[in-house]
């Protein structure tokens, strides 16, 4: 069986100014700072928020051993 796909999400951009829906959708991903970094599950969910927040995020997507793929 493969090992489930994993997306690491790291906030790069403020949140200072974004609408309220943003920057709820940055503290469902973990993300409160500048800076931070969450691992989340790669499906539909995540990739809808995170759609929300793109202007916003470094997005890469790693295995379930965290080498990139």
């Amino acid at each position: 069986m493969a090992n489930p796909a994993t997306l690491s999400v790291r906030l790069v951009r403020s949140l200072i100014g974004c609408k309220p829906n943003q920057v709820a959708t940055a503290h469902a991903l973990g993300l409160f700072r500048t800076g931070d970094a969450s691992t989340q599950p790669d499906n539909a969910a995540t990739r809808g928020k995170i759609r929300v927040l793109a202007h916003l995020l470094e997005v890469r997507e790693t295995t379930q051993g965290g080498a990139q793929a």
